[in-house]
C-alpha cells in the first residue's frame, strides 16, 4: 500500500483504493504540497496491479473547499498554485483504471475540478457544487473549461464560471454534473457495491472505453484494442460465462511498461 502523503490518506481494500483528501481545518482545501504530491499517489497506484478501482473522498461531511488561499497569497504563489492543481487534475484523468469521486457537503473550485476530472462521480444529497475563480478574478485553466463543458454542456460550464454560483445535488444531477445521487448514509454502501461491480467486469472493455471516451477516433489505436481483445481471450470467456450463467473469469491485464 502507497504510504500517504500530508493531507491525502490512502487506502486499498480488495481491489480497490481510496485517496482521501484530509485537510480538516481548512475544510479538505488542497495546499499546494497535497498538489503536487497527488499526481505521485496516483502513479504508485496505478502501478499496482491490485488496484482495479480508485475512489477519491474527502475527510468528514466535505469533499474539499478547493485551493487553499493561503497559497495563492503572492502572484508567484498563485502560479504555482494553478500549475500544481492543472497537474493534479491531468494526472486524475489519466489514471488508467476507472475512477470515481464520492463527494459529500462542498465541492467547490479545485475540489470541482478534481470531481470533474473523474469517471464518475456519485454524490450525498445536500452536495453543493461551485467552481469559483470568477471570486477572485482568476483565470480558469483552458483543459479544466473544456472538460468541464463536455461533462455538463458549454451554458452549464458558462454558468458556473461566469456567476461563481453554487448549485445543489438536484441541479448537479441534472446538468450532469454528477451521476447518481444517494442519501447520506447510503453514499458508502452504493460506492462499494458499485465498485465490486467494476472489479467483476473485464479491464479490457474498461481500459478501451476509457480511451475512446476521452479521445477523438484513432483508427490505430482502435486496431490496438481490437487486437488486445482477440489475444486476450477475455471475449470467449464472457461469451461462455454468459452462456453457462456462471461469472466470468477474465484474465486480461495491462502490459507492462
Amino acid at each position: 500500500m502507497p504510504v500517504s502523503e500530508p493531507g491525502l490518506q490512502v487506502g486499498t481494500a480488495d481491489g480497490t483504493a481510496t485517496v482521501t483528501i484530509a485537510n480538516p481545518d481548512r475544510r479538505n482545501a488542497m495546499s499546494l504540497a497535497m498538489w503536487e504530491s497527488l499526481p505521485h499517489v496516483l502513479a504508485a497506484l496505478a502501478a499496482d496491479p491490485e488496484v482495479r478501482v480508485l475512489v477519491l473522498t474527502g475527510a468528514g461531511d466535505t469533499f474539499c473547499a478547493g485551493a487553499d488561499i493561503n497559497d495563492m497569497a503572492t502572484p508567484a504563489g498563485a502560479r504555482a498554485a494553478q500549475q500544481a492543481a492543472v497537474a493534479a487534475e491531468e494526472a486524475l484523468a489519466a489514471f488508467p483504471k476507472p475512477t470515481l469521486a464520492a463527494v459529500r457537503g462542498y465541492c467547490v473550485g479545485g475540489g470541482c475540478q478534481l470531481a470533474v476530472a473523474c469517471d464518475l462521480r456519485f454524490a450525498a444529497q445536500g452536495a453543493r457544487f461551485g467552481v469559483t475563480p470568477a471570486r477572485l478574478g482568476i483565470v480558469y485553466p483552458a483543459s479544466s473549461t473544456r472538460r468541464l463543458a463536455e461533462l455538463t454542456s458549454p451554458s452549464t460550464a458558462k454558468h458556473l464560471l461566469f456567476s461563481a454560483e453554487l448549485i445543489g445535488h438536484e441541479r448537479a444531477l441534472r446538468t450532469g454534473l454528477v451521476d447518481e445521487v444517494l442519501p447520506p448514509d447510503a453514499l458508502d454502501k452504493r460506492v462499494r457495491e458499485f465498485t465490486g461491480v467494476l472489479r467483476s467486469r473485464s479491464r479490457l472493455t474498461q481500459a478501451a472505453a476509457k480511451e475512446f471516451a476521452g479521445a477523438a477516433p484513432d483508427p490505430a489505436r482502435t486496431a490496438h484494442w481490437q487486437r488486445q481483445a482477440r489475444l486476450s481471450g477475455d471475449t470467449d470467456e464472457g461469451t461462455a460465462a454468459f452462456l453457462a450463467g456462471r461469472e466470468p473469469r477474465f484474465t486480461w491485464s495491462p502490459p507492462a511498461d
